[in-house]
């Protein structure tokens, strides 16, 4: 921890502050269920909406009204904490309910008993409980034992998306906060542009890392040992069972929520590294990452609900931590609300530039050269610079 870290308790007397409400987080695999109890109660199709409405509506006020807890654990308790395996079982308790949702999902759908609106809000109910496992998967993937990176791949078939275990851990952690990076979004770039480059990008840039490891080694990616093919495997597997136990009339609905559960990661992809930039070195190279490249939230709720993941600056800078033992720090360039009130600004990219572009810069003491700039938006921001 650096010296310009926030203070921490006492080693001596230390106990995590939030052990309790650290399973908070499996209440979003749980949301599909309150809605189908709902609906058959006779809340109507609107009951499908419930997971939206909570992650994108009640955790932002809750957010606003509980404000932030920039404690950190003391240095001398982090390795009993990172040994605790009560919160590793919480990410691994995420993906049966993921997956039991998703089932659920699949027999609401096959009954055709559902209206428009109601089909709508099922896809995207459970395109929030995968998009938000895919941040389950980003904290299981991260990690050195083979159970943990075996499951990291389980949370991500559901919506198709294996490769990003391979592009994010070799390639995004790599080339993060830099023009070469597609999950790196620049700064007066929206949403909107920033979606086909990453989505495009990542797949590109996994698929050459992948097959450059075997390169190296003389043979073919076309192996089962290929880490991107045995994860889309499971995703056809998966879609393939639940075809065969619902009908293939499932499919166009577990292609939707997919599509949207990975636009979901794209758009927290897109407020992490918003504009920020590694400068290069003498030498030529980018400096090492740190807590400045990414952007930080101390928002209590959703820190909870996300394994901390707004913690991403030392995630960046420290990636083999543990969510549990993430750290806050002053240097950090910090977001004005948590993830889920800055995901609904990110798709009005009004709101999103009038929030955050005066913040890139500011960062930056004002000089537009030092961020990741996106070049059509460069003569806007030179006015917006003065």
């Amino acid at each position: 921890m650096t010296a310009d870290a926030p203070a921490t308790a006492p080693p001596a007397a230390w106990r995590d502050p939030r052990r309790a409400l650290w399973p908070l987080a499996l209440l979003v695999p749980a949301l599909p269920f309150a809605s189908w109890l709902a609906w058959r109660g006779g809340a109507g199709s609107w009951a499908w909406w419930l997971a939206p409405v909570v992650v994108f509506g009640v955790i932002p006020v809750v957010d606003l009204l509980v404000g932030d807890d920039r404690r950190n654990p003391p240095d001398e308790a982090v390795p009993r904490l990172a040994r605790d395996g009560y919160y590793r079982w919480l990410t691994y308790l995420y993906l049966p309910a993921q997956y039991a949702g998703l089932a659920l999902g699949c027999a609401v759908w096959a009954s055709g008993g559902l209206r428009p609106l109601g089909a709508a809000g099922l896809v995207a109910t459970l395109a929030v409980v995968d998009g938000i496992a895919i941040n389950t998967a980003h904290e299981l993937g991260h990690k050195r034992e083979k159970l943990e990176r075996w499951l990291s791949k389980v949370a991500l078939a559901p919506t198709g998306y294996g490769h990003f275990h391979v592009e994010h851990n070799r390639g995004h952690h790599v080339r993060v906060a830099t023009p070469a990076d597609p999950a790196s979004s620049r700064l007066g770039e929206s949403f909107y542009a920033f979606w086909p480059r990453t989505v495009a990008g990542s797949l590109r840039s996994a698929w050459r890392l992948e097959a450059a490891r075997f390169r190296v080694r003389g043979r073919s990616p076309w192996t089962h040992r290929n880490e991107i093919l045995t994860a889309w495997a499971m995703t056809v597997a998966l879609f393939a069972v639940l075809a065969a136990a619902y009908g293939p009339g499932v499919l166009p609905f577990l292609l939707l929520q997919a599509v949207f559960g990975f636009s979901l990661l794209e758009v927290v992809n897109y407020l992490e590294h918003y504009g920020l930039a590694r400068r290069r070195t003498p030498a030529g190279r980018y400096e090492k990452v740190d807590a400045r490249h990414s952007w930080n939230s101390d928002r209590t709720v959703t820190n909870v609900f996300l394994f901390q993941l707004q913690r991403h600056s030392d995630h960046h800078a420290n990636p083999l931590r543990r969510y549990q033992t993430l750290c806050s720090f002053d240097c950090s360039p910090q977001l004005p609300a948590g993830y889920a009130t800055m995901v609904v600004a990110a798709l009005v990219p009004p709101v999103w530039r009038r929030v955050m572009d005066h913040r890139v810069l500011a960062h930056y003491g004002g000089d537009l050269e030092a961020a990741n700039v996106h070049p059509p938006a460069r003569a806007r921001l030179r006015r917006l610079a003065g």
